[in-house]
């Protein structure tokens, strides 16, 4: 039978449509050393349809997290997925001159896409005209989560503790970070030699954001437990949601795909609420009039065994 929490909050949600998806879409990407390959999903009907752009963790590509993107897709949104140059289909070898500034690459690879928005909506048929550009969001899951948090305001701390280039974008309205690292003094000492950029600052994180953390994850880079993923929720300022899944570990259930082998924690329920949760967040966030996330979070506080537990500032 399934949890009760994720029965409750399945309520709010629209019934899915057909998707659409196109890939590789080919973005030049002269100074970058190797064309931007980004997949498209959409609902095969539908206009004004809002966009999300997710990156990938560490390895992926555009063809993981199905099912995240094709939840979204099936529901209303845009998904735009890049691959980044970390990922394992492009074989980047570690000595690589790029390879120090691949976390500045992705971020460009985010706001390349924005910037081409006219080339990724006419590679599906049948989407050209269909995209509300002034609702945009970001999301993305462990380093992906970093990568996406810049566009909302986080920056990364040069060796002397001074904030680093503002790489925010206004055209971003909100985000989805899921199991987003967090403070850099925090790292063990191999992760702050080799790791440098992993020292945020989320004190201009201003954008809306839901940060969503297992209360299982331990990671080996810090020196902290499962709290260090809740930082950019307690540090940021701003409209933000923090939602802690209990029994969780990196993956979150399963967010990167089914059946993968680094998903230790596997809970097609977890993965359920994940996607529930986000969509109804992200609904809210772009359309402010939609209840969507305020039923979501009643569903989630009526029931007496939930799979998490949200907090909100």
């Amino acid at each position: 039978m399934p949890n009760s929490n994720v029965a409750n909050t399945q309520r709010f949600v629209t019934a899915p449509t057909t998707v659409v998806s196109a890939k590789p879409v080919v973005l030049s990407a002269p100074d970058r050393g190797e064309d931007l390959q980004v997949r498209v999903s959409a609902p095969a009907t539908g206009g004004d349809l809002p966009i999300i752009v997710f990156s990938h963790g560490f390895g992926w590509s555009m063809n993981g997290y199905a099912p995240l993107a094709d939840f979204w897709a099936a529901h209303g949104f845009v998904v735009l997925q890049p691959t980044h140059l970390d990922s394992r289909t492009l074989g980047l070898p570690a000595d690589d001159p790029r390879t120090p500034r691949i976390w500045r690459f992705r971020v460009e690879d985010l706001k390349r896409v924005l910037d081409e928005l006219d080339v990724l909506e006419a590679s599906v048929p049948g989407l050209r005209g269909r995209l509300d550009r002034g609702r945009v969001a970001v999301a993305g899951h462990s380093w992906g989560a970093q990568t996406a948090s810049t566009l909302l305001g986080a920056r990364v701390l040069d060796s002397g503790g001074v904030p680093g280039e503002d790489m925010s974008d206004p055209r971003v309205k909100a985000g989805v970070l899921l199991a987003l690292p967090g403070r850099g003094d925090d790292l063990t000492p191999l992760a702050a030699e080799s790791l440098p950029f992993m020292n945020p600052s989320f004190d201009d994180m201003a954008t809306p954001a839901l940060i969503v953390a297992g209360d299982h994850d331990r990671s080996a880079l810090s020196t902290r437990g499962p709290d260090w993923f809740t930082d950019p929720y307690f540090l940021s300022p701003g409209s933000k949601s923090l939602l802690t899944l209990f029994g969780a570990e990196h993956a979150l259930g399963g967010v990167p795909g089914y059946e993968v082998a680094e998903t230790t924690d596997e809970s097609p329920e977890r993965v359920a609420l994940v996607q529930q949760l986000t969509w109804a967040y992200l609904r809210s966030a772009l359309y402010p009039e939609d209840t969507s996330w305020r039923a979501a979070r009643s569903a989630l506080e009526e029931d007496p065994q939930p799979l998490g537990k949200l907090q909100s500032k």
